[in-house]
């Protein structure tokens, strides 16, 4: 299944202040009005590098086609993900609930409405899917190398990885991957990173996604 736990974090809104302060040689102590009003200001006017200073940990669960998207992400993030090289338990994979329509009026995605014959189509997609895990399990149980016998597992198939990343880096990902154009899936994990962010900093998350890029 997916999902997105929040492991650890670094910092707080007041972080961000006094990172941007220390050039005047001034510091908060706790949070004022003013302060809410240098933060908003520094994300108006693009003033990001305060915003890298808090970390937040994630360990995250999604399919691999949204993952290979996930990662074109890099700057401002780590990322350590589980290897089929070493391991060979039971894969999983993503089944869609809706077989939307691919939209004729954009070179990539999709239509809200369910293609005709969804129900063929998703039956198709389910046998590929039995298939290349049966035969996955054949080549283990013949003693072939997981590293091998990996490449033949589709792309619905869940990865997991931890992924470290500033708030900075979280905004902007967040940003592009929620906007209408968009995959529909990758904007479910944009959008619950976001629930985390919002909760563990406030006044900068807010400020961060409300400024333009």
């Amino acid at each position: 299944m997916a999902s997105v736990e929040i492991l650890d974090f670094m910092g707080d809104d007041l972080m961000v202040v006094n990172a941007a302060r220390v050039s005047f040689e001034k510091e908060s102590y706790e949070l004022t009005l003013g302060d809410e009003k240098l933060i908003n200001y520094l994300a108006k006017h693009n003033h990001v590098t305060p915003f890298f200073h808090p970390q937040v940990q994630f360990r995250i669960r999604m399919p691999l086609f949204v993952a290979r998207e996930w990662y074109r992400h890099q700057i401002g993030f780590s990322r350590n993900e589980v290897s089929r090289r070493y391991v060979d338990s039971k894969p999983e994979c993503w089944i869609p609930h809706v077989m939307r329509e691919r939209d004729s009026n954009k070179k990539q995605g999709s239509k809200e409405e369910p293609v005709e014959y969804a129900d063929v189509c998703k039956e198709l997609m389910e046998k590929s899917i039995d298939m290349s895990l049966k035969c996955y399990n054949e080549l283990l149980a013949m003693n072939v190398a997981p590293e091998l016998a990996r490449t033949i597992l589709p792309q619905s198939m869940y990865t997991e990885f931890i992924e470290t990343g500033s708030l900075a880096a979280y905004a902007r990902l967040y940003k592009l991957r929620t906007t209408s154009d968009a995959q529909r899936e990758i904007q479910w994990y944009a959008r619950e990173i976001g629930k985390h962010l919002e909760t563990k900093f406030p006044i900068c998350w807010k400020a961060l996604i409300s400024s333009s890029e």
